[in-house]
């Protein structure tokens, strides 16, 4: 049986599931553990409830226990480190007793829309509406009773750090997706700290420092689990406290250390209910660029985010709908096999998709500008609708947008990237949505034998840097991607073209979509 104190767990809070990673020093997954959920419309806000955080932690921690149990015979009473990591941006404010004071508002809100436009131009620096700075900014305008209360304010992972150490930080990339952080001090930005202040000092006494949480370093120790951390994470009471912590991080971070791309240069997609990529930069941008974020590696190196809302919400739903069909008839499919027979079957339909076009926006889009999101779906007389060209059309609407915000990284700023790095529940069928996207982009897509593994394994990954001597990027290379396999799908010509004619009848849907786009 291996060391407990050389094994390392990471537990990621995603949008639909929360999924737990128990690896070895040298990366190697050991156990695993999950919990399904959903976000939930209530009162206008996407969120998701605080018990059920709680709920879905122990449940997703118990399943890991149990599958350690089941393969080694012996209980999990120890680890050398624990990560956390979450959906990156949104607003969870809290009182003087770390009480939140208002429903997490998580990323996909986009109430913040004119606060995030008032703060871009004050900043002359990329704020997006779901920035945790954005909804405080809104909150303070709006004059919202919670505002006089406010002691912190936290995105998801900080907030189930805290539960877990009582320590309010976070690691750097999730930092800069609630406000600036300049590159140089790998810190939140003081001049930007300072116009922020003075915009709201009639409203708000507080200084924005002393509410954000400090920030940290991959690598840095971020406390340790208390006695009533380890009895929230492990009820039973077999946890033992006092295991460190790593500094917790977003989404965006797990993905960037699950595709090994933290070296500027690499660039990687995540794509699950939304779809984001990010390069990592070589140099600053020249100008802002709607839609286009500026946040960091967990090492604290610039990187541009293009970050879409929808990706494959809309997919599922009406990989459902063929599901309850089959059921109708009395056929029995397990629903992966129904996803990659939909899948493959795509791959036989016209490059771009016999002029079917699909706007998958459940919820607004910020990056084309529709505050409100109603799916449609359009095709013309004179192409060519049937199942191959509809499928088709639902996944290359889970790129398009990305496409969109992408080609202006490339065409403005020269952005030079050799390939981008997959990962993601969309890829798991083979050689299907990684040819759409390498057409999409222009790009060659690589996908890593642990894309599967997703953002809790880059979790347990940080957790088991805690303390090393290493640059992250060298940590990544010696240590855990040492000989690892990947398969690399280049674009092909057709495929470009397919999906550039595509693109354009995207675009021309996007008039309708803005129209329609108040009906819910």
């Amino acid at each position: 049986m291996k060391d407990l104190k050389k094994c390392f767990v990471g537990i990621e809070f995603g949008s639909t599931r929360i999924k737990s990673v128990m690896i070895d020093e040298n990366g190697n997954p050991l156990s695993s553990g999950s919990y399904v959920w959903e976000n939930k419309l209530e009162n206008g806000i996407w969120t998701y409830s605080y018990d059920e955080m709680i709920r879905g932690m122990q449940a997703c921690y118990k399943a890991l226990k149990k599958d350690f149990f089941v393969k080694t015979g012996a209980s999990l009473t120890e680890v050398g480190g624990i990560g956390i990591s979450g959906m990156m941006h949104g607003y969870i404010p809290l009182d003087k007793s770390g009480n939140p004071l208002v429903p997490f508002r998580t990323w996909r809100n986009n109430c913040a829309e004119s606060a995030a436009a008032e703060l871009t131009e004050l900043f002359s620096y990329p704020v997006p509406a779901r920035w945790s700075i954005a909804h405080l900014y809104n909150a303070i305008r709006n004059e919202e009773i919670h505002v006089q209360d406010i002691e912190h304010i936290v995105t998801l992972s900080v907030y189930i750090h805290f539960l877990l150490t009582g320590k309010i930080l976070a690691g750097i990339g999730e930092a800069s997706g609630m406000f600036p952080i300049d590159p140089e001090i790998k810190n939140y930005n003081a001049e930007m700290m300072s116009k922020f202040e003075h915009r709201v000092h009639n409203k708000f006494n507080r200084s924005i420092k002393s509410v954000l949480p400090n920030v940290f370093i991959a690598g840095q120790h971020a406390g340790t689990l208390t006695r009533e951390g380890a009895l929230l994470l492990d009820p039973s009471g077999d946890l033992n406290e006092g295991i460190p912590l790593c500094p917790p991080e977003g989404d965006a971070g797990t993905g960037m250390v699950a595709t090994n791309s933290v070296k500027a240069g690499t660039g990687n997609v995540s794509a699950g209910t939304s779809v984001f990529s990010m390069a990592v930069l070589k140099k600053p941008l020249r100008r802002v660029h709607n839609g286009i974020d500026i946040v960091t590696t967990p090492y604290g190196d610039e990187v541009a985010m293009v970050h879409c809302n929808n990706c494959s919400s809309e997919i599922d739903a009406w990989v459902k709908i063929f599901g309850d069909f089959a059921k109708m008839i009395g056929k029995k499919i397990n629903t992966g096999e129904l996803y990659d027979k939909l899948f493959e079957n795509s791959v036989t339909g016209d490059a771009d998709c016999g002029k079917t076009v699909s706007c998958n926006y459940l919820s607004g889009e910020n990056l084309t500008g529709i505050s409100s999101g109603v799916p449609l779906i359009m095709h013309s007389a004179k192409g060519k609708f049937d199942l191959q060209n509809f499928v088709r059309s639902l996944l290359y609407s889970a790129f398009v947008t990305l496409k969109l915000g992408m080609d202006e990284l490339i065409r403005e700023e020269k952005i030079d990237i050799g390939k981008i790095y997959a990962h993601g529940g969309i890829f798991k069928t083979e050689g299907v949505c990684q040819q759409y996207l390498a057409d999409a982009l222009n790009i060659p897509v690589a996908v890593m034998e642990t894309a599967g593994e997703g953002g809790a394994w880059g979790m347990a990954v940080l957790a088991s840097y805690l303390g090393s001597s290493l640059s992250l990027s060298e940590y990544l290379a010696k240590r855990i991607f040492v000989g690892q396999a990947e398969k690399i799908y280049k674009p092909i010509a057709q495929g470009v073209t397919g999906f550039e004619e595509y693109a354009e009848n995207f675009n021309k849907l996007l008039k309708a979509e803005q129209i329609l786009s108040d009906i819910q």
